[in-house]
């Protein structure tokens, strides 16, 4: 998207989001992490590569196995400094940085550990700035890992120091949500309505 499709001035709410390049480019004032890169790979090679800088995208060499521990003590301080110089990158971009959006996962080792690290560190670094997080808590029903439990209630000590708002949604009842709207369309599809 081009800057002159975008109406409003400087200070319009659009810009919060984005940021325009010298050639004039709108980026997202995104930085996305995991610790082992296939996720972000999609990105690097999908239909959206063009839409985020190669250095926005932060992957380390393995996963944190659905390990807390791994996520915030071992494998996770190997790029934390990486990815705090990117958000910082991006934060002198901003006129007035009010605070930080962060999406992640409870189970796993990275949106547990790593998440928990990073907020630690933004907290050190950025102090008062607000800390909204958009998080996916794990249920029973739909688990991928059997310390998912263990790894959230690890994970909620962080949230409950250092956000200072959290909006939770339960996995199960988003794949509830996927489901009836996936089985609506095949019935549509299959000419059943």
């Amino acid at each position: 998207m081009l800057k002159d499709h975008v109406d409003g001035s400087a200070d319009d709410s659009f810009n919060t989001f984005f940021y325009e390049t010298g050639s004039g480019k709108l980026i997202p004032r995104a930085v996305m992490v995991d610790l082992e890169p296939t996720v972000l790979d999609e990105i690097r090679t999908g239909m959206y590569k063009q839409l985020f800088h190669p250095h926005q995208l932060i992957s380390g060499r393995e996963d944190a196995a659905n390990n807390y521990a791994r996520g915030h003590y071992t494998i996770g301080k190997d790029i934390i400094d990486y990815t705090l110089d990117r958000i910082r990158k991006i934060a002198d971009h901003c006129n007035g940085l009010q605070g930080f959006l962060i999406f992640h996962s409870y189970g796993g080792g990275t949106g547990s550990g790593y998440t928990a690290l990073l907020m630690e560190r933004l907290t050190v670094d950025y102090g008062k700035k607000t800390k909204l997080e958009f998080s996916i808590y794990p249920s029973p029903q739909i688990s991928t890992a059997v310390v998912e439990p263990y790894n959230s209630v690890l994970n909620t000590h962080t949230t409950l120091e250092l956000t200072d708002c959290a909006f939770m949604v339960d996995n199960e009842a988003l794949y509830d949500v996927y489901r009836k709207h996936f089985s609506n369309l095949i019935l549509l599809l299959n000419g059943g309505w």
